[in-house]
């Protein structure tokens, strides 16, 4: 497999990552390469059933090629699933680039990966993901017409933070809905982990619903940023401290992803998980771990679902009021996956996995 100058940039141990049996099903995977830039990056095309693939470009230093593209599988397939249950016309693909964004992120860089995303003529659509921002797709944008993310002045959207919060309010008033019988948060305590963009905007809005909010962050500014505004929320010191709060009836992991594995359940007090991470499942089985434990989990690629719903709207000239009505139906599809996960005697997570294949399987069909 080669780059568009013809130099192999793969090898027998990504050869196998690409055709292992877990992580088949994609339709196309391309390997970038420039070196007067230094660009080395990976695109995946999962699926585009329900149209071009839709996904942001992750920048960061992998240890190995391998590593890369299984990430860049693994990321593809999530955003397949994401898109389907957002109910988007688009399919789900993912790209990676290799290295430290801090040392080796440059205009030329970016550039030479626009015209890589360009040379599929739209069977894939960018935007930002950990490592890239909304300056970088305005440079991107350069090279390629199928780019979002961008700034307002470039004709996009801007910051995805605000709906992605939004998206993931309305997945935790659809499990206060589902397990309280009232979507209301008013006089519930909320932990959430992880404060930067997408959690603080979650923190207002559960302060404007009434809840109390303990909060934890690894970084102190982005604490002490959501303490200067909201001094009536409580700090911990760490996630581990946060999970044991006495009283915690949702827990909002909106850090890193693998948030819930088998040391974090079993001490788990909250009765619901919903957060804006990204595959918080740590392995398969946790979820029925939670599920054995009476914890209602809300998908994670369902209720952070408002970001991808932000940058998909840019293709059609973006307006944030459409956006957030959209996102707003998080809430009902969050309702949905309940229902089913009650009727099929399944974890929530596999119900929407199962309604997601289902969208995808009626579009090959068509």
């Amino acid at each position: 497999m080669t780059d568009v100058t013809g130099v192999p940039v793969t090898s027998a141990d990504v050869l196998h990552t690409l055709f292992r049996s877990d992580q088949g099903g994609h339709e196309q995977v391309v390997l970038c390469q420039d070196r007067a830039s230094g660009l080395k990056a990976v695109i995946a095309i999962h699926s585009t059933a329900l149209g071009p693939a839709l996904g942001g470009t992750r920048f960061y230093p992998y240890a190995t090629e391998e590593a890369a593209v299984a990430d860049a599988l693994n990321l593809a397939r999530g955003m397949s699933y994401k898109n389907a249950m957002a109910g988007l016309e688009h399919g789900g693909g993912k790209a990676v680039i290799i290295g430290d964004p801090e040392l080796v992120k440059s205009e030329e860089l970016l550039l030479a990966y626009g015209r890589c995303v360009a040379s599929l003529g739209g069977r894939y659509v960018t935007a930002c993901d950990v490592g890239t921002y909304v300056a970088d797709m305005d440079v991107v944008a350069r090279e390629n017409p199928w780019t979002t993310g961008r700034s307002p002045e470039s004709g996009g959207a801007g910051d995805s933070s605000v709906l992605t919060s939004f998206g993931v309010f309305q997945g935790m008033r659809a499990a206060a809905e589902h397990l309280w019988g009232d979507p209301s948060l008013r006089g519930r305590t909320v932990g959430v982990a992880g404060v930067g963009k997408v959690g603080h905007h979650l923190v207002e809005h559960l302060l404007g619903d009434g809840a109390e909010v303990v909060v934890t962050d690894v970084r102190e500014e982005s604490v002490r940023r959501v303490t200067d505004r909201f001094p009536r929320v409580r700090v911990v010191a760490d996630t581990g401290a946060l999970i044991r709060v006495e009283g915690l009836d949702v827990y909002a992991p909106c850090a890193l992803g693998g948030a819930l594995d088998d040391a974090t359940v079993p001490v788990l007090t909250a009765k619901v998980v919903c957060g804006a991470a990204n595959n918080q499942l740590a392995h398969p089985g946790v979820e029925k771990d939670l599920a054995d434990r009476g914890i209602l989990y809300a998908p994670d690629y369902v209720v952070n679902a408002g970001g991808v719903i932000q940058v998909a709207d840019e293709l059609h000239g973006f307006d944030f009021d459409r956006c957030k009505a959209k996102a707003a139906g998080i809430f009902d599809t969050t309702l949905q996956i309940f229902a089913r996960a009650k009727e099929d005697g399944i974890p929530p997570a596999a119900a929407a996995d199962r309604i997601a294949e289902q969208r995808m399987a009626e579009a090959r069909r068509r």
